[in-house]
This record gives structure tokens, sequence and C-alpha cells, in this order.
């Protein structure tokens, strides 16, 4: 990747940690506003120029400073607001190490938010009055802190930490969709360099407006919504995810009305606005100023965009706005992204030879695949695409697992040594390097070490495709199926069924693995569902799309379903609470009820058959599949 002299050169370049990048902000430009809170998604609530945020960062860090020692963890717990912005720079500008979390709320199983203060051992919870009442005695003994209230006069009493580039700036946890959360080991270098790794990708300037409604306690919507704006100087428009998703118009009105440039999110957020957007609201928007579109966290999907780009057309939204791109909290948020000017990179490929890991051209059509293309790395950034069995670098047209090295990786996982070394120092086969030591790594620096993602793909041309994550590909009878694709198979056999709302995964039966279907029900359904139906929907698809049978599927109660807190399904929780029984069922078939579902949709259809032919050959003698008897053969 070509860099041009002009990034190079950029004055922001010379900063080694975040306290420079906020007082240079503070310092040139006092009165410009950074972010906007708007209340319900529509009314702004409140706002903070540079200025005030760096008062309230150096108010805040002064009484840490008195509280904790450098180095010392400080749980952030924040409703959606700009009150997260400030504790998150006062826990910067004091030496003491982030850990955002989702804020607890009544009646909120807490096991999560147990695990990660137990990981972290946070010495102090931030937090505002309001959410103080949400304590819950089964979190370790801290000392809870109410942020509100800090006085500005204890700016004065601040003292600037020393802080390096590979100094700590806070602990992400991982959403924990594959397991227990861990807290990766994000460093202000790190920060520094994947905010100028988005800056280039995404094509921003001092002219770029963002609205964003991703939860600022999660790395799209701290790193890229909160960071990135104050990289660039410019000002940053809040909602809450809340509003978003109970009012998704609420989001496209306000990149309207601020006339943003950047705006994004996972695909299931472009997917609920075609659904819940209704055409009367689509003459009061003008999203021609919108220019990124970015797309990432989840599968990206052909079919979404087109959808969204179709029905938004009329609103000035435009298909290459459309920016598809692939991240994750160990290489601190941002890895790949393509031209902000160009259209998304669809490839149409053979289903059945992806699920041999081999990737083969097919024009468009039965039994093909289009995948959509994530763009390329940027300034140091490397992916290399791997056998896992032997640790070599897969040809072109194979599948293999994504490695990744480069600055913006992090430092590994909190004080999980093992863990660490098995995510974070991936070596390639064959390089000489069994032993570690440092002259030999330094021979070897082009064969690792590299972050070992666990997602699977390929690259072409330059261009990184996902296909899957190499811990939920579904195995059966040896061949490789992706849980995304049957789910989409899954959500359209019914229009009962929720989009990005489902889960398919194996479980052990007798030796042999069982595909299980976990689907959210649309609550509209809830009280008129054909279960039989529904059920024989679903069996008859996969069959017909995937050539697998259905063991079970468990219909659940819209929103029940485990996710991420970026909205990724926990395929990992849906199997646990699948065999303990946890799910929130409307309706659970298996075993022969499966079968006897497949039986009744495939009998249906043979009747239907027969009555065709019946009608066609009058004299032919009517055959009843209920109780298997014939009387003559139906040629």
């Amino acid at each position: 990747m070509t860099i041009c002299l002009a990034d190079l050169q950029n004055p922001l370049d010379k900063f080694s940690n975040l306290i420079e990048l906020l007082s240079y902000r503070a310092k040139n430009q006092p009165q410009q506003k950074a972010y906007i809170f708007l209340k319900d998604g529509e009314t702004e609530e409140n706002s903070l120029t540079y200025g005030e945020l760096d008062l309230q960062a150096r108010s805040l860090a002064s009484h840490l400073q008195s509280l904790v020692s450098p180095g010392e963890r400080a749980l952030l717990l924040y409703p959606p607001g700009l009150e997260f912005i400030s504790a998150f720079f006062g826990c910067l500008y004091a030496g003491v190490i982030a850990v955002p979390a989702y804020p607890p709320r009544a009646n909120m199983n807490l096991l999560r938010l147990q695990a990660i203060a137990k990981d972290a051992q946070a010495k102090v919870v931030l937090t505002t009055k309001s959410l103080l009442t949400v304590e819950n005695p089964e979190l370790p003994t801290m000392r809870w802190l109410n942020t509100d209230c800090i006085d500005s006069n204890l700016s004065s009493d601040w003292q600037k930490p020393k802080l390096e580039r590979d100094t700590l700036a806070f602990l992400q946890y991982t959403s924990g969709s594959t397991g227990t959360p861990k807290g990766v080991m994000i460093t202000h270098g790190n920060l520094l360099c994947n905010q100028r790794s988005i800056r280039m990708g995404f094509g921003h300037t001092d002219k770029t407006i963002f609205v964003g409604w991703l939860p600022l306690f999660h790395d799209m919507g701290l790193i890229g919504n909160v960071l990135q704006p104050l990289y660039l100087g410019i000002p940053s428009i809040l909602m809450s995810p809340v509003a978003f998703l109970q009012k998704p118009f609420s989001w496209l009105q306000a990149i309207s009305r601020y006339k943003a440039t950047t705006s994004g999110g996972p695909d299931f957020a472009y997917d609920l606005c075609v659904r819940k957007i209704t055409p009367e609201q689509l003459s009061s928007l003008d999203l021609s100023s919108w220019e990124v579109a970015f797309n990432g966290a989840e599968p990206v999907r052909a079919e979404t965009m087109e959808l969204f780009a179709n029905y938004f057309a009329p609103c000035g939204f435009r298909r290459e706005a459309f920016y598809p791109c692939y991240g994750m909290a160990e290489a601190t948020l941002f890895v790949s992204g393509g031209l902000k000017t160009a259209s998304p990179i669809l490839y149409q490929v053979e289903g059945a030879a992806l699920e041999e890991n081999r990737v083969v051209a097919a024009e468009p059509g039965e039994g093909t695949k289009t995948i959509v293309g994530c763009g390329r790395t940027w300034l140091d950034e490397k992916i290399v695409i791997v056998d896992r069995e032997s640790l070599t670098q897969c040809p072109p047209g194979k599948v293999g697992e994504i490695w990744v090295s480069g600055s913006s990786v992090a430092a590994g996982y909190w004080n999980q040594p093992e863990q660490t070394a098995e995510t974070f120092q991936g070596y390639l086969g064959d390089t000489g390097v069994s032993d570690r030591n440092s002259e030999a790594l330094a021979s070897h620096r082009a064969s690792g070490p590299f972050l070992c993602t666990g997602d699977l793909g390929f690259l072409q041309d330059g261009e990184l495709f996902v296909t899957g994550r190499l811990k939920d590909v579904i195995i059966i009878r040896g061949q490789n199926h992706y849980p995304q694709d049957i789910e989409l198979t899954v959500q359209k056999s019914h229009l009962g069924l929720r989009s990005h709302c489902g889960a398919a995964f194996t479980v052990d039966q007798k030796g042999q693995q069982r595909l299980i279907v976990v689907q959210e029900v649309e609550r509209t359904y809830l009280r008129r569902l054909d279960i039989q139906e529904v059920v024989g929907n679903i069996t008859e698809a996969v069959i017909n799309d995937h050539g697998l049978q259905v063991y079970a599927t468990v219909l659940i109660k819209p929103g029940s379903i485990p996710k991420t807190s970026s909205g990724k399904i926990q395929r990992h929780a849906c199997r646990r609470g699948f065999l303990d029984g946890s799910l929130n069922v409307v309706a659970h078939c298996s075993g022969t009820l499966q079968h006897q579902a497949q039986f009744q949709k495939l009998q249906v259809d043979v009747n239907s058959l027969l009555v065709k032919v019946q009608q066609a050959n009058p004299d032919s003698q009517k055959v009843n599949i209920q109780d298997g008897t014939k009387a003559n053969a139906v040629k």
C-alpha cells in the first residue's frame, strides 16, 4: 500500500498517547464542539467542546489520582451519553487503565459483568448517580464513584502521568461470542496507529461529520465514533443504541439533519432500516451527504446492501457509499477496508466447493454464493491466509484462517499468558523458531508473530473475503457448513421468523453431530404461529439448500437470543442454553417430531403432485400417502 507524503507529515504522528492528542485539540480548538448527544435519538440533550472535555478529564483524573495508583483498573459503567467519554479520558489522564463494560440495569444477569470485574481486578467503579442504585452486592467489593459532580477546581491539582506508546490505555473485553470474556490490552500506540489507518482507509478529512448509535463501551463505538472524530478534530453526533433499535428512522434522520458523511454499523442495522422505515418517512430524508456507510462486526450480506441501496436511493443514498470492512478487538478495531470512492466488491463462488475450503469462481445461479469483499490492509498491517493444520500459507483459491500482523495488533489478553500465546503468537511452520529466542525471531520476522483471528477467509487480488468463523463452522459427514448461511435460510423460510436473530450449531448425539436451530419468532406472530407449518418450512428449506437434516428446532421469544454487545449471535451460549434448557422457548420440536414435520411437509407436496397427476389422468387410481396403500402405480 503506497503512503503519500502528506500522511507521513501529519502533525498528529508526533503524539505518543491520547493525552497529548486531546490537549492539542483543547489548546487549538477549545470552542469546537466535539460531541453532541441526542436524547431519544432526536433532541440535543447536551454537548462537549474540546476545552470542556479536557477540563473534565483533568478534574476527574486529579480525584482518581488521590484514590488509586497509576496502572490500576477502573470499571466504567455508564448509560448512553457523554458522561462515559469524560470518564474514559479521566482514566487516561490519571494513568488508570479504563475497563468499559455494559451498564447494569434492574433484574439484569450480572454474571458477565462479575467475570470482567474479577478478571480485571478493578479497584474502583466509575458511574453516574442514576446507576448507583443498581449496585449489586454480588459484584466484588470496590469503591463506587459518582462522577456527575466532580469539582472542576480539582483540575489544578492534576499531575500528568508518564505515558509511552506501549503504555496500556484500556482493556477492551471481547464480546464473548466464543467463551468467557477476555480483556484485550490496548496500548496508546495501538490506538494512535489504528486511528491513522481508519483515517486513511475511510478517506476522512477535517470536513468529515460523524453520526453514530453504537454503544460507547464497545470497540466500534468507542474507537470509531469517539476517538476517530477526536483524531480528526471534528464533531460527532451520538445517540443511544436503544433509541436506534426502537426507532431506526432516528438514525437516518440524524444523518439527514446534520449532513453526516460517515456512519454505520453491523449488517442487521441496514436490514432493520429497510424493514421498519415506512415509505412515508422516506420523503423527509436526504442521505446525499453520506459518503462512508461502513458495514462490519458481523457477516456483510450482499442482499442486505442491495435492498438498502434500492430502498433509499430516492433519498440520495449512493450504492458506492457502502464500505464493508473487517476488524476485531484484538487488532484494536480496524483491520481492512476498501477505497472510499469504490463500490463494494462482490465475488460469486460455488457453494459446494466452499464447503471443501476451495474457492471456485462461478456465474450467478443455483448452488452459488455471493461473498462481499472487506477491503485490504493499510499502513504496516499484513494479512496471510493460513492452513491451521500445517501452519503454512494457503495457496490461492483456498480458504484458511485469517492471520494479521502490524502496529494495531494488541499486546495480548490481560493476565492470560496461555491464551495470549495461542492467539497473538502465531508463527508460520518450518521457520526454525521453535526456541523463539530473540535472534531466531529477528531473522524470521516475516513468519511471525501473527494474530490468529479464528476467522476463515481468502485473499483475491489483495482483497479480503471473510467466509466464517473457525470455531463456529459446522462439520457434518465431513462437509463444512457455515452457520450464518443456515441461519439465513431458516429466517427466509417463514415470515414469522426474525432476521439476524437465529443460531445454528451442532450437538453430539450417539457419536454423531446433529444440527440444531434456535430461532426468534416475530412478536406479531406469537399468538397466531402455526408451529407445524413453521417447523416444516425450516426443515424443508435446510434440506433443499444445504442437504442437512435438522435434528431439533427451538423457537424462542423475540429479544431473547444471546447476543454480544455489538449484536453478534452467541452461538456457544445458544448451545449451552439448548443443553441446559434455559432458552426462552415458544416451541421445541426435536427427534421424531422434527422428522414427522418433515414427513408431513413432504406428504403435502406429494399429495399435491398426485392431484395434478389424477387430473391429467382421470383413469388412474388414487394413492393414499397417509396409510401407504396403493391400488395402481402412477406413471
